[in-house]
């Protein structure tokens, strides 16, 4: 489904953030990308969603190359990106956020139908629907970000840090969510430093240290690796 073939991406013109990136993520996976703070998780995400562009490699989605095309080009192909910090409208309602996700659709009564699945999954949302986004606690703030997406009908879901900043029993909402979506169809790729949680309901995950892949596999090989263990799991 996705591609990543030796990107390189910059920042300026001497941060080397991402070195010869390839990565895969199939349909109907999930594929988590775990490693510390800075090692270039975010950055792979911002290349395939449009907001990086990577000095050389290509991005493939679906057979097409989408390397360095517009953000809202690749929303429109199927990609939707809920960003660390989820970046939500603190100033707008929980209902005229969602409704911006789906922005690209003209077609209503799909919209309509959408609509009703977020708020079925997420009911606390439906509660606080006329309610200020910027009042809602963290949790619900992440649960508004990612309903936002799920409105644009993403055949790809990507997920950067949905656990940051979460309490405990919230964590473990958030990744009971992200399975479901994911069993209902949507490929999903998650950057999160959670390396537990996330590789409890990963397919496969990479492991990235300094802009380089340094292992990869399925999410039990990764898991009872004793490098990962030291670093990220407390083995």
């Amino acid at each position: 489904m996705l591609k990543i073939n030796q990107i390189n991406v910059y920042y300026g013109a001497s941060i080397h953030a991402l070195k010869e990136i390839s990565l895969e993520v199939k349909q109907g996976e999930i594929v988590t990308m775990i490693g510390a703070n800075g090692a270039g998780k975010t950055s792979i995400l911002k290349s395939i969603s449009g907001l990086l562009v990577p000095k050389s490699g290509t991005i493939t989605f679906e057979s097409q190359n989408i390397t360095g095309i517009p953000a809202k080009d690749i929303v429109k192909k199927g990609i939707c990106h809920v960003p660390e910090g989820r970046r939500i409208f603190a100033n707008m309602t929980v209902l005229e956020n969602l409704e911006l996700g789906a922005f690209l659709d003209s077609d209503k009564a799909a919209v309509k139908q959408r609509m009703k699945t977020v708020f079925e999954r997420f009911p606390r949302l439906f509660e606080r629907k006329n309610q200020s986004s910027g009042t809602l606690s963290g949790g619900e703030q992440q649960m508004l970000a990612m309903g936002r997406a799920l409105m644009g009908k993403p055949r790809l879901l990507l997920l950067d840090e949905p656990s940051m900043g979460l309490a405990p029993i919230l964590v473990q909402e958030i990744f009971n969510i992200i399975k479901e979506i994911n069993d209902q169809g949507t490929t999903v790729l998650v950057v999160e430093q959670n390396a537990h949680q996330a590789l409890s309901i990963a397919h496969r995950a990479y492991v990235l240290e300094t802009g380089r892949i340094v292992l990869s596999g399925t999410a039990d090989e990764v898991a009872s690796s004793e490098d990962v263990k030291k670093a990220y799991l407390g083995g």
